[in-house]
């Protein structure tokens, strides 16, 4: 094994549980969480925004408590919250109950999100930052494609089953990573402010907004939007998975040949033509427009790590950290929107689909003109 890839695959691990697992193994689950009775169809879309909420504010958090923890203790922290949150979904409490839990998840997934990606390239040569930040943000989509697999062979056995395995899962990942964190101080220039990057700050919240369609509501427009059915619509977010880890392992690559900016381009300019994809009433157009978006979704993340990088410096930590939370803001903000627009229309996918088109559209027009500045 190549050195950088013991931190590396940590990392990795880390944003396959906090994200892949915490927050988006919820998509498949959503028509299910729904035909089950467990709650309906506007609750399913306000438990997902949730986790955007709690994501935003584990984000905020992960410095203030890495600065007390040290690195590798916040990643033990945001594990192990996620492993609870999981565990907790398993008892059918009320609408309330899975509010606080899938909060909590959302946490956790912003604790880890927060950290792993800096303290990995901190941790490996410049060289090989882009493709060491492409298999860290690649775990993501990792995370996205075990839980598509594993959520439809653990339903038959119900929906407690279903979550008490998606948390037994996040704690084999953790055991595997503990041992592997990366490790960085939060001191002296890696301290101090970034510089603003308000553009770059804008574009990667716009590319989160138009992400949320997709992130919440994939599996849904599969299964009941275009009346695929529950397993296929776990299969489109399988494929949303492997896609982005496609998309994150190859954008690392990319941005260490041609730079940043122009990779991000070219990953939002597939993101928009993702969401046309979902428009048209074609079942036939749910799998490509899965694929780009898994690709586009993963991809701009690990772009806009890099980014970060050449932009700040030592300083890149605190500027990632401001894209993750304006990331944040953006898609709590337009999930809940989102969750009331769709209960307002009678559950349309198409109106939710179509926004995110429109923030997708905004968040290319970002990239071209920070390749100007």
């Amino acid at each position: 094994m190549q050195p950088f890839l013991r931190p590396a695959l940590a990392g990795a691990a880390a944003t396959a549980a906090g994200n892949g697992l915490a927050r988006f193994a919820y998509v498949p689950l959503f028509p299910a969480m729904v035909t089950a009775g467990w709650v309906d169809g506007g609750q399913a879309g306000t438990l997902g925004a949730a986790a955007l909420l709690g994501y935003l504010i584990g984000t905020l958090g992960g410095r203030p408590v890495a600065r007390r923890l040290g690195v590798p203790g916040l990643l033990d922290c945001g594990m192990g919250l996620v492993v609870l949150a999981l565990a907790a979904c398993a008892w059918n409490g009320g609408f309330a109950w899975f509010l606080l839990w899938r909060t909590l998840a959302g946490i956790g997934g912003g604790l880890l999100m927060a950290l792993a990606g800096p303290a990995t390239q901190a941790s490996v040569p410049p060289a090989r930052r882009g493709a060491a930040g492409g298999v860290v943000i690649a775990g993501v989509g990792l995370g996205i494609a075990t839980g598509a697999v594993a959520v439809p062979a653990l339903l038959p056995g119900g929906l407690p089953a279903t979550w008490l395995g998606l948390a037994g899962l996040v704690v084999a990942l953790w055991a595997f990573a503990h041992p592997r964190w990366p490790r960085m101080a939060l001191t002296g220039e890696a301290a101090e402010a970034p510089p603003r990057a308000r553009l770059l700050i804008a574009t990667y919240g716009l590319h989160g907004a138009g992400m949320v369609p997709p992130m919440v509501y994939l599996a849904d427009l599969a299964a009941r939007g275009r009346g695929l059915g529950l397993g296929i619509g776990a299969a489109v977010w399988l494929v949303f998975g492997l896609a982005g880890v496609a998309g994150g392992i190859l954008s690392g690559r990319v941005t260490d040949r041609i730079g940043g900016r122009p990779a991000l381009r070219l990953w939002l300019l597939v993101q928009a033509v993702a969401l046309a994809l979902t428009l048209p009433p074609w079942p036939a157009l749910v799998l490509p427009a899965a694929a780009a978006a898994g690709f586009a979704a993963i991809g701009v993340t690990t772009v806009t790590l890099t980014v970060c990088r050449e932009l700040a410096g030592p300083r890149a930590t605190g500027l990632w950290v401001r894209c993750t939370a304006g990331f944040a803001v953006t898609q709590t903000l337009v999930g809940f929107g989102l969750a009331a627009l769709f209960a307002a229309t009678g559950e349309s996918h198409l109106a939710v689909f179509a926004m995110g088109l429109g923030f997708s559209l905004a968040a290319f027009g970002g990239a071209v003109g920070l390749a100007r500045a």
